[in-house]
């Protein structure tokens, strides 16, 4: 068996996306028989749990911390087969570490396997020169990457286009690899949870994220029309800073005070009972909703319904399978509309649950991606391709 080893900027216990998401793969693969290795930067203590292997050797991603990994690799039967979770914010020197790029071309070039998975590919050119500045950079460490590369993975369609101009004809496999979601069963605790926020008969809706400010001016011009509805409902604001964006809003809507909540931070573990309680999620998103929104996934993926925004990045499986409430980014009285109407038709909410766990289900769960990484000819099984 050639083990696998995966190169990430985060794994727990840092709390992040991509280090969720290498968490949950590196352990579903590891169940799947497969040798797994994760390399990342320290962590509080090395764990090897449910038979992953975990090397904090990364250090700050410095020549001197790649070469102490090579050594490491290097003792592993050639070629090693290395799967890099790449954002370029991950990666330190300020998102524009060439040394990194430069240390997989030559892993690549010594035979190494090196097989992208592509959460982002790199900002957008901007007026302003310092922003412009890393922007050149990025598609640089792009260039890097795309040569060193045998297969690379996205996170969203969109992404194929913009890194294929960067392969300059070479033939690289790229393949749609959607994100599942960290959580993906319904517990018996979301009733309880439920008891908690929301009085009898009293709707609760939700919203699961990190409370960026693009996310959260959206979701703050979407909320008063939705909270005056009557009947009034309860808020539940989930996720790391949603105590913070919960003090501005009682700040500005006092009379609200009393039915707006925040969870602060919630732990993986219990992440499914706080989403499961609530009736419908809100979940606005400046580009769009898309299949690497580990937020929505989270929604979905317990069967609770979503009303979106659908934007230039959005897939049109998303319109096609009815499996979430969409509205333009730019139509703030349709999500509202929807949003309302929702929370006043019980049988419309469950359908609409039904329709987005059923989808998550085929064609975004973990499983999927344990059957693209393991199928024994590198391809996609039950995924399309973008190429």
């Amino acid at each position: 068996m050639t083990p696998l080893h995966i190169v990430t900027s985060e794994y727990p216990p840092r709390v992040g996306g991509v280090s969720d998401y290498t968490r949950q793969i590196a352990e579903a693969l590891s169940r799947e028989g497969e040798e797994v290795h994760v390399w990342c930067p320290p962590v509080d203590a090395a764990r090897n749990a449910s038979g992953v292997q975990v090397h904090p050797e990364l250090g700050r991603f410095r020549p001197a911390d790649l070469k102490n990994v090579s050594d490491a690799l290097d003792a592993f039967p050639s070629p090693r087969r290395l799967l890099v979770q790449w954002v370029p914010h991950g990666y330190g020197y300020r998102s524009m570490n060439l040394w990194f790029c430069l240390w997989l071309a030559r892993r690549a070039a010594h035979g190494d396997i090196v097989e992208l998975m592509v959460h982002e590919p790199f900002i957008e050119m901007t007026w302003r020169p310092r922003h412009t500045a890393i922007a050149v950079v990025h598609r640089l460490m792009t260039m890097i990457l795309m040569s060193a590369a045998s297969r690379v993975w996205v996170s969203i369609p969109a992404w194929e286009s913009k890194l294929r101009a960067y392969a300059f004809g070479r033939a690289v496999r790229i393949e749609w690899l959607p994100i599942p979601a960290a959580v993906e069963s319904l517990p018996a605790s979301a009733s309880s949870v439920r008891e908690k926020y929301a009085g009898a008969g009293q709707s609760l809706v939700g919203h699961f994220g990190s409370y960026g400010d693009d996310v959260s001016s959206l979701l703050e011009g979407r909320l008063p029309a939705i909270m005056e509805s009557a009947p009034k409902p309860a808020l539940l604001l989930i996720g790391a800073r949603s105590d913070v964006f919960c003090n501005v809003l009682i700040a500005r809507h006092p009379a609200w005070s009393a039915r707006v909540y925040a969870t602060g931070y919630v732990p993986t573990a219990a992440l499914a009972g706080y989403v499961g309680a609530c009736d419908l999620l809100l979940q606005p998103y400046p580009d769009g909703i898309t299949s690497r929104r580990t937020s929505a996934m989270a929604c979905l993926s317990v069967g609770r319904p979503v009303v979106t925004t659908a934007g230039h990045l959005t897939e049109p499986l998303w319109s096609e399978r009815g499996a979430v409430a969409l509205a333009d980014v730019a139509d703030v009285e349709g999500f509202t509309a929807t949003a309302i109407r929702l929370i006043a038709d019980a049988d419309a909410r469950g359908r609409l649950g039904q329709q987005g766990q059923r989808l998550y289900r085929e064609r975004f769960s973990v499983s999927h991606v344990v059957d693209a990484l393991t199928s024994r000819d590198r391809s996609i099984v039950s995924l399309p391709s973008c190429a």
